[in-house]
This record gives structure tokens, sequence and C-alpha cells, in this order.
């Protein structure tokens, strides 16, 4: 599975830099996708081209409040995400809450990049998360296990577990589902892979494949369907590369 991203991963490298504007492009669409797609994951009933025009400072009738600052939000996490990977920050638990904090900004401040004080439960897995008692001491474990254990691991599958783990504890309130697509990026993205799109229309196995991994800890089927999101954003980018004319062909 990992050898044939490993290959395209390598064929993109072999043409970087991509042209200034084809980059440009392809950041724009994928950023629009990822917006989209991860807020109609949650329930969000804006189109993409309704998403695309808000963030062009439009309001779009019919529309809630909540559902225009959801994509404003989503955008500015991930300019902070982009920060992250510029800098070559290592990942903290402070990070986590300040992206966490920009995805709930105005829609629920209080808590906004704080971890719950009541118990909640998960419509339609089986899986429950932990009580709130013990938010703190788990996601300590997580980072822990971050620190330690996940070197040696391709990004596709430190990635895959962080989103899976984090999601697994939903340390917050509202907006976990957002916050660990936003940290699954930010892996893959560290170590030069591009973003990818969970799609809503993917929402049922993407669900199932996270429940099963909560509840047997076989992680195995969610790997399997971000590393099928990876190939697909690095074929997105192997199309926009111009392909070299032959040495054998006419002049």
């Amino acid at each position: 599975m990992f050898e044939q991203l490993k290959m395209k991963k390598e064929q993109l490298d072999q043409n970087r830099p991509l042209p200034t504007y084809t980059l440009q492009s392809l950041r724009a669409k994928l950023f629009l996708e990822w917006t989209y797609n991860s807020n109609a994951i949650e329930g969000n009933t804006l189109t993409i081209n309704e998403t695309k025009v808000v963030l062009e400072g439009i309001t779009v009738g019919g529309k809630t409040m909540r559902e225009h600052l959801e994509v404003i939000n989503h955008q500015d996490a991930i300019s902070y995400v982009e920060e992250i990977v510029r800098r070559e920050e290592p990942l903290t638990e402070w990070q986590i809450k300040n992206l966490h904090r920009l995805v709930l900004k105005g829609i629920d401040d209080s808590y906004a990049g704080v971890y719950r004080d009541q118990q909640v439960f998960i419509a339609g897995a089986v899986h429950t998360p932990p009580p709130p008692y013990l938010i703190q001491d788990q996601m300590g474990q997580l980072m822990r296990w971050y620190e330690t254990e996940t070197d040696t691991m391709h990004p596709v599958e430190r990635g895959s577990l962080l989103h899976a783990k984090f999601v697994g504890i939903h340390p917050f309130i509202d907006g976990n589902g957002r916050t660990s697509r936003l940290l699954l990026n930010l892996e893959l993205m560290k170590s030069g892979y591009p973003p990818i799109v969970i799609k809503v229309e993917n929402r049922l196995s993407y669900y199932n494949a996270l429940d099963r991994a909560h509840t047997t800890g076989m992680y195995d089927d969610f790997i399997a369907l971000v590393a099928t999101e990876v190939e697909t954003s690095l074929d997105l980018y192997l199309s926009a590369i111009a392909p070299h004319p032959s040495k054998n062909s006419p002049s």
C-alpha cells in the first residue's frame, strides 16, 4: 500500500518546484474541497459553490451564521496548519487547542480550545468517548505516544492513527471531526504530501472505519481509506506535471 504512494511521491518530488500558478490553483482547489467536505460531513448545508462565495466575502441567503462561520474558521485553521508546516514546529497539545479554537471561534467561544466538561455520545457509533475527567490524562497519553512511538511510521500511518486516536478521545464538546482532519493533513503536509479530502459521499465508510478502530483496536480499514485519498491527491498533483518530450520525437 505505502510502496505505491512512495513511488508517486518520489515522482512528484523529482518535478518540484511546480510552476507558481499551477501550484496556486492546486492549493486553492484542494483547500476549497477540504473545507467544503469537512464541514459537510458535520452537517453544514452549504454547497461547494456556496462555500467558495462565502470565502470571497459574500453572504449566502437562507443559510445560518454558524454555517458561514464554519467555512471562514476552517480556512483560518488551514492557514494555521500551513504556518506550523512552514516553521517546522513539532506537534504540541497547545497547537491542537489552538486549531480547535480557530474551528469554533465565534460559534461557541466558551468551549473553543477548551476540553469538554460533559459526557458526550457519538450518534450511530458503538464507541463511547471517555468521561470528561479522563480527557486530560488521555490527551497526555496521546502526545506521549506521538512523541515516542511514531518516528519510524510512514506519514500516512502516523497521520491516520493520530486522527483516529484523537477523535476517539473526542476531547472537545464540538468540532472534533474537523480538528482531527486538520491534524491528519498537518502530518501529511509536514512530510511533503499534499493535503487530502475525506469526501462527504464517503462519510459512511469513514465513520464505520473509525468505529471499528475504536471498538476493536484494528486501524487497517481506516489507514487504507486514508491511503486511497492520499493517492488521489498525489494523482491530482502528478496530472499537473507537463510530460517531457521524448528524445526520439520529431523536432
